[in-house]
């Protein structure tokens, strides 16, 4: 009886290793960044981004599981004009004075294979929650050449309507419609 108990615990952790686990990466701030677009009355796209994003990814490739809670820094928007930025920070568009951040949390990843596809979750911002589904357009997983552990990284995208946030002055002179893109690099914990 002893031996077997024995046998048991010596081979406890080969059973363990043999099923992956649930990874934890952050988000680096240097390579994390969200953008928005959307149409500016007719003429031209117009792109910016959130310089401050940070996060956690949790992500269990056998398995096919992994979620994602992402908070943006409103406050850090950069838009490529200094006037432009204090306009779409007051109360008529992201109000960062009452909500300056805004959140991705998801928990159900879809998966191709051992690729992750599709992150769906609940984005909040100026204090309003929808869900909304990332498609994932690239991910990898490799060994960082500058930090020597695993990351992961990749691009993702979803289009939303700014007026179901609470933002739709100029609507439908400046476009309704918002691309957002997250690009994110996260390193393994």
């Amino acid at each position: 009886m002893k031996k077997a108990r024995l046998i048991l615990a010596l081979l406890a952790p080969l059973s363990a290793s043999a099923h992956a686990a649930m990874e934890t990466y952050a988000t680096d701030p240097h390579h994390t960044f969200a953008r928005f677009s959307y149409n500016h009355l007719g003429f031209s796209t117009q792109l910016s981004r959130f310089d401050k994003v940070s996060g956690t990814i949790m992500l269990d490739t056998a398995a096919k599981k992994g979620s994602a809670d992402i908070t943006i820094d409103t406050r850090s928007v950069s838009t490529g004009s200094d006037h432009f930025n204090e306009h779409i920070q007051e109360a008529e568009f992201l109000d960062t004075e009452k909500f300056p951040t805004a959140t991705f949390k998801g928990d159900s990843v879809k998966f191709t294979g051992d690729t992750p596809t599709e992150i769906d979750g609940i984005l909040t911002l100026k204090g309003i929650s929808h869900p909304v589904a990332l498609k994932i357009t690239s991910f990898t997983c490799k060994l960082h050449p500058m930090v020597l552990k695993e990351a992961c990284g990749g691009d993702a995208e979803t289009h939303v309507k700014r007026s179901d946030f609470g933002m739709s002055k100029y609507v439908p002179y400046v476009g309704d419609d918002v691309t957002i893109t997250v690009s994110v690099e996260a390193i393994k914990q």
